[in-house]
């Protein structure tokens, strides 16, 4: 049950980080046509830039847990057996800990903005807890993708579930490399 419950938390933040870019895109093309024609979107840059933070840091835990995230495989994909488990808990143990300071501090700078009421400086006075909310959001999701991984390899002794099978054929490689847009 909590299997489930995760993995469509991850889902969820993969289509909450979509929505925005939607709405990224909306935002842009109505702020283009828009000077073309005079009309004028109030913080329209200021939406738009929300927008970005939240995409960006919602998509994290998905794109994690679907073995999409730049990692340190190139190092980790040399080694096999008992080494290769070992740099793969360092380096599991080491985005717990980077992911879990920034997430705390992120939830902080947060729960602060809404404690004193903190409004956006700009033409829309937007209390700044809700825009901050993709952000710090996001990071609380990554944090909890990277325990559910952490727990899976070292307290279960199972192979990650991020990483992708190795490439079969040649074609799959450059299939892989257009994917990812390297």
């Amino acid at each position: 049950m909590i299997r489930t419950i995760l993995d469509k938390l991850y889902l969820f933040a993969g289509y909450a980080a979509g929505f925005f870019l939607v709405v990224i895109f909306i935002l842009m093309m109505g702020l283009s046509i828009g000077r073309e024609i005079g009309i004028n979107i109030p913080a329209g840059d200021d939406f738009a830039s929300w927008s970005m933070a939240a995409m960006a840091f919602l998509g994290l835990a998905h794109t994690f847990k679907s073995g999409d995230m730049i990692r340190v495989g190139l190092l980790i994909d040399r080694f096999k057996g008992r080494t290769r488990w070992c740099f793969e808990v360092f380096s599991l143990v080491l985005g717990l800990g980077f992911v879990g300071f920034f997430a705390w501090h992120a939830a902080v700078m947060t729960w602060q903005s809404w404690q004193f009421n903190d409004v956006a400086g700009g033409v829309v006075p937007i209390p700044l807890w809700i825009p901050q909310l993709g952000y710090s959001g996001g990071l609380i999701i990554l944090f909890i993708a990277f325990l559910d991984e952490f727990v899976h390899v070292v307290i279960r002794r199972q192979e990650p579930r991020y990483e992708k099978p190795p490439a079969q054929s040649d074609e799959e490689i450059v299939e892989r490399a257009m994917a990812s847009g390297v």
